[in-house]
């Protein structure tokens, strides 16, 4: 029986990058993380569609259409939901969650979920720390396993 697994290395593959310009103080340096993630599984930094987006809920949108159209290996999607008052940050929670999760079965491509979903300023700003634990870093090195499973498998099609 036959098994397929990722791999940590991704050279000569392209990735897109879709960041939310809302809580760019966290998005930015959750940008940063992937970026480094990238750099270490050797895609070069010419092989990278950045997408800079209003915020968490317009993700999905710009996902599905650079997946649709450039047809990278995979989209990493990065933003940053911090609880406040209302229950704004559950709609918009959910419907980021379902939004990407659609656009990844839409389009066949993966996409990894790199949205920061806190209950305070002080959980995002330690979640987008440097290094390998930073969110963007995480979710980068996802969607590199991704891509690279899915080449292996459609390389044994």
């Amino acid at each position: 029986m036959p098994t397929f697994e990722g791999r940590q290395s991704a050279a000569g593959l392209r990735f897109a990058i879709v960041v939310a310009r809302f809580n760019d103080f966290v998005t930015g340096r959750l940008l940063s993380g992937a970026r480094e993630a990238l750099a270490a599984a050797s895609v070069d930094a010419d092989a990278l569609d950045i997408l800079w987006v209003p915020g968490a809920f317009e993700v999905a949108s710009a996902a599905h259409h650079v997946a649709a159209t450039r047809q990278p290996a995979a989209v990493i999607c990065l933003g940053c939901v911090i609880r406040g008052g209302t229950p704004h940050f559950e709609y918009i929670c959910q419907a980021a969650a379902q939004g990407v999760t659609s656009a990844a079965l839409s389009t066949g491509v993966p996409m990894a979920f790199g949205i920061l979903t806190t209950d305070s300023v002080e959980q995002a700003v330690e979640r987008a720390g440097p290094g390998p634990s930073n969110k963007g870093y995480e979710a980068a090195m996802a969607a590199v396993e991704m891509a690279t499973l899915r080449v292996a498998l459609e390389a044994r099609s």
